[in-house]
């Protein structure tokens, strides 16, 4: 049976830092639903309701577009071994760009990842937990590191122009963060 919290617990953050992929989902009043997979040591707690993570370059760019308009986002997170859980994280979120204070104060936090576009503060009004039950196992092999690679093959100057032909609009031609 699901339980719901105000923020996260101990319990919770044990085991949302041994999961190595996450799911955001974000969405504005009307228009599509954005679901993203997101893993590569990108999201930090920084306290009982809050967390940040580090949005890596990637075909689209929903998350901004739908976070400048609305700022609803979830993070779901699942457990593919052990104890079948499902936990999500429910609130409200900002993207930041490079350059400016919540990068700036947040940054150092994570690897250097090539690509890095924005950083996203969340902040919490809601935990809540599931069974689990109907979610696979899976072993962890590792992470990928085709993103990773492409960007640092494209470099500074080539991730830029792939923002500026990529991820200016959304897929419902909304702006992005990066216009």
């Amino acid at each position: 049976m699901g339980k719901q919290y105000d923020q996260i617990n101990d319990k919770h953050i044990d085991f949302i830092i041994r999961q190595e992929l996450y799911f955001v989902a974000t969405a504005t009043s009307a228009g599509r639903v954005n679901v993203s997979p997101k893993g590569m040591d990108s999201l930090r707690i920084i306290d009982a309701n809050q967390i940040v993570w580090l949005n890596l370059t990637g075909s689209g760019n929903e998350t901004a577009t739908h976070l400048m308009e609305d700022g609803r986002m979830t993070l779901m997170f699942c457990a593919f071994e052990g104890e079948p859980k499902i936990l999500r994280l429910y609130g409200k979120a900002s993207s930041h760009r490079e350059g400016s204070e919540v990068w700036d104060a947040h940054i150092g936090r994570f690897p250097l990842l090539f690509g890095a576009r924005q950083i996203i503060l969340m902040d919490i009004d809601l935990v809540a937990s599931s069974c689990g039950f109907g979610v696979p196992l899976f072993d962890y092999v590792g992470q990928r590191e085709a993103l990773t690679d492409w960007a640092e093959k494209k470099g500074d100057k080539g991730i830029k122009e792939f923002w500026e032909r990529r991820n200016k609009l959304s897929v419902d031609g909304k702006p992005t963060d990066l216009t």
